[in-house]
């Protein structure tokens, strides 16, 4: 078998040169368009990159529809109610399969659709390594069990992580991701009516759109409040002020090991724009897919 690193090696920046030269324009096109209907599209595809690669490595299961052999990761409980951008993703394989049938996975689809996702929200480019096939399988139950929830302390994010290969630099670093995009009351209502290190104005302004009887359990309240469209660094500055909407992000800064980290991409957005960057690579190195194994899926919904 081989180790991570060697499969690794077998990706490629150029994968699609010859067989599907036109493959990343008409993802980076298709993107544009989804932003500009829906900005917050960005994030929604951002964290279904995340939510896969976490179960059993990059692979599209994330994808998958509920079949009569295996139950998907669409309704674990980080996705349930959650996960989006799926026709986005469909969208832009349809296109694909017009004019390269059977040649561009779903998982590899994905990957670079949240690179030129970040890129159009004014975040940093990296260059995405190609040639993942797709799972021929999901795991609901390894939905489950993997993804670090928003209630996860910094010991459990750091050992989810790391039982993925990623350091707690790269931790961190990836959950800058959270100054974009949005959360439901019900994933951080505890935390603005029962917990002390948060800011005590900001806790009692999400509190009015979440009301600590449990109603509104759907309502939504923006991750970073001062520029939720935009991908930047104030994710970490509003950790440095208590106003980290999830426990688990103010866990990052909380007196802990992370402390440090987050001050520096506070004062530094290059950092963190760098760091941020590397780390993408580095997820997108979790198990993928290559070679015979898995297949090239012509639906990113079901298998061929």
């Amino acid at each position: 078998m081989l180790c991570w690193s060697a499969v690794y090696a077998q990706l490629t920046p150029n994968f699609y040169s010859k067989t599907c030269p036109q493959a990343l324009p008409i993802v980076k096109a298709a993107i544009k368009q989804a932003l500009e209907k829906e900005v917050r599209m960005g994030a929604s595809l951002l964290r279904l990159h995340f939510h896969d690669c976490f179960v059993n490595g990059c692979d599209g299961s994330i994808l998958l529809d509920d079949t009569a052999t295996f139950k998907g990761e669409k309704n674990a409980g980080a996705n349930a109610n959650s996960a989006r951008g799926f026709e986005v993703i469909d969208n832009i394989k349809t296109q694909i399969e017009k004019v390269c049938s059977g040649v561009v996975s779903c998982a590899d689809i994905l990957a670079v659709a949240i690179r030129d996702s970040v890129v159009r929200l004014g975040g940093p480019s990296w260059t995405v390594m190609l040639g993942r096939r797709d799972s021929r399988a999901a795991s609901l139950t390894g939905a489950n069990s993997n993804l670090p929830g928003p209630s996860s302390s910094l010991t459990s994010l750091i050992s989810a992580f790391r039982a993925q290969g990623l350091s707690a630099k790269d931790m961190i670093a990836l959950s800058g991701a959270h100054t974009i995009g949005q959360s439901r009351c019900q994933f951080f209502r505890n935390r603005i009516y029962n917990e002390s290190n948060i800011d005590k104005e900001f806790a009692a302004s999400l509190q009015k759109n979440c009301p600590f009887n449990g109603a509104g359990d759907s309502n939504l309240v923006p991750l970073d409040s001062t520029t939720d469209n935009g991908f930047d660094n104030n994710n970490y500055k509003n950790l440095r002020s208590q106003k980290g909407v999830f426990h688990s992000d103010q866990e990052l800064f909380n007196g802990g090991s992370g402390d440090a980290q987050v001050t520096t991409y506070s004062i530094n957005q290059q950092a963190f724009l760098t760091d941020f960057s590397a780390a993408m690579v580095r997820m997108g190195n979790i198990k993928p897919l290559t070679g015979t194994q898995g297949e090239i899926r012509k639906n990113c919904r079901r298998i061929n």
